[in-house]
């Protein structure tokens, strides 16, 4: 009887560690929701990048600009310096409307230049993991899918749409021209 009991409680104990689960930790590396990635052109050389200087990124409804640089401690932690930026899109709306200010913060007004973009999409959330939950890509349209608002003096001269699909941060998605 005993050894019948040592059996069951053997045969017990080793089915509940073979249903365990790993841990409920989402690792470092797992894709999550990708972010726009814009490269920025020379209008006249269009195979050149070229970077930009004190650009801020605002989203519409949205106090304060993207933090570019976290360890500094003025407005300069929003400012962007260089020819590839990466933007979040909102996962709640299928747009996300953003004011790009190049030169923010100069002493010369006259040099300080804003352009609002418009980028228009559809979304979908896909399942990671129990522990990483959902993450959603995005698709721009295919009409309007980054729409540049034109006003009397527009920094930006072009863009250019290279894949609609936002599903990683490894390729170049929009390039800008000015």
């Amino acid at each position: 009887m005993k050894k019948i009991l040592f059996v069951i409680v053997f045969v017990f104990s080793i089915v509940s560690l073979w249903n365990c689960e790993k841990d409920d930790i989402c690792e470092e590396g797992t894709p999550t929701t990708p972010q726009l990635v814009i490269e920025f052109y020379d209008n006249n050389n269009p195979t050149a990048l070229k970077s930009v200087s004190n650009l801020k990124v605002i989203a519409d409804g949205e106090p304060n600009g993207i933090v570019f640089d976290a360890s500094a401690t003025d407005n300069t932690k929003y400012h962007f310096n260089g020819s590839k930026l990466k933007i979040p899109l909102k996962t709640i709306q299928d747009f996300t409307n953003y004011s790009f200010t190049l030169n923010d913060g100069n002493a010369i007004t006259s040099l300080i230049n804003e352009d609002k973009i418009a980028i228009n999409y559809t979304r979908n959330d896909i399942y990671i993991s129990r522990a990483c939950g959902f993450k959603t890509v995005f698709t721009l349209n295919d009409s309007n899918g980054v729409v540049l608002n034109a006003d009397a003096n527009n920094w930006i001269k072009e863009i250019a749409v290279q894949t609609n699909a936002i599903t990683t941060e490894n390729e170049v998605h929009v390039k800008i021209f000015f």
